[in-house]
């Protein structure tokens, strides 16, 4: 069954052995000597241990060839779980920005595209973001550079890093700067912050919500996601591994009976030692079936018309609709 992934971080696609040979290539130290060590090192633990993978694995990537490969390499594994369309995440910071620049990192990311397509058979856009924690004027450039990328498959822009700790205040100067460009806004929102971080980011113009499963500490926010139709990506392990909700009592089920449309991701695959079936899977059992999960994906896609028309329509899944 068709499957469409809007919520997956380029960097948290890298596998152990992906990333050795990379970081071989590059001349980078790492911690673990082989393909073995290193996997048990990205074994996740806690929220301080993914973070720690993350950082040894963005500072690998460095030249335009590395982002080019992780995109096609990930979409060859999305493609095996039925993956159609992937809007993935790619999330610069400024020490890297300043090495490389950013038309690099970006031209890369856009180079795998054409090729994740011709490879694989699946198509990708992307969606640069923004960290909270990052100095504004920063996001204010990787804004101006994402627009500048919108004619080789960027389609939105985003903001993550911890909500309760971070204000959204400084940074809507780029994710404005972004939307006047013709980009999507996807902020990350209520998950780590509750139903006050999903209001902040439908007022900032949020064209989709990333997580958001905290809207279910407030019934009348439900009903109002619901009735704008606002798509949630909702990434059943990646809440469970850090803590946010369990599969037990995951608030996906919550959503998908009031109404609210759940796409459904992996968010970092090899951190989280998952993939897009095993999410799909875990969505099924919390109530949301294939079909609806893609039918919020479609909806949800920040993709133009043209290339929409391309992928299966939701009905195609679900007659009944």
């Amino acid at each position: 069954m068709a499957k469409i992934e809007l919520h997956v971080h380029l960097e948290g696609t890298v596998r152990p052995a992906t990333l050795l040979e990379i970081a071989r290539r590059n001349r980078h130290p790492l911690p673990a000597p082989d393909e073995r060590a290193l996997a048990d090192l990205f074994a996740f633990r806690d929220l301080r241990h993914f973070a720690g993978v993350w950082n040894l694995t963005t500072s690998c990537l460095r030249t335009a060839d590395d982002f080019r490969r992780i995109v096609v390499d990930y979409a060859g594994e999305a493609a095996r779980h039925g993956a159609v369309y992937i809007e993935g995440i790619v999330t610069p910071e400024q020490s890297l920005a300043d090495e490389v620049g950013l038309d690099r990192v970006l031209g890369g990311y856009c180079d795998g595209i054409a090729e994740a397509e011709e490879t694989h058979g699946v198509i990708v856009r992307l969606t640069p973001e923004q960290c909270r924690g990052c100095d504004p004027a920063f996001g204010e450039a990787l804004a101006r550079a994402a627009v500048a990328h919108r004619e080789r498959g960027v389609v939105g822009f985003g903001l993550s890093g911890v909500e309760d700790h971070f204000p959204d205040g400084p940074h809507l100067r780029a994710m404005w700067i972004a939307a006047d460009g013709g980009l999507g806004l996807v902020p990350h929102a209520g998950e780590a912050a509750g139903p006050a971080a999903v209001r902040s980011a439908l007022w900032m113009g949020a064209a989709r919500i990333r997580h958001g499963i905290r809207a279910v500490e407030d019934p009348e926010l439900l009903v109002e996601l619901a009735e704008r139709g606002t798509v949630l990506d909702v990434c059943p392990t990646s809440n469970v591994r850090l803590g946010y909700a369990t599969f037990d009592h995951h608030p996906l089920r919550t959503l998908a009976a009031a109404g609210v449309a759940c796409s459904i991701s992996t968010d970092d695959p090899a951190l989280f030692d998952t993939d897009l079936s095993a999410e799909y899977a875990h969505a099924e059992r919390l109530g949301v079936g294939a079909a609806d999960a893609y039918r919020a994906g479609y909806n949800g896609a920040l993709c133009d018309p043209t290339t929409k028309s391309r992928l299966p329509e939701p009905a195609y899944l679900n007659p009944l609709r």
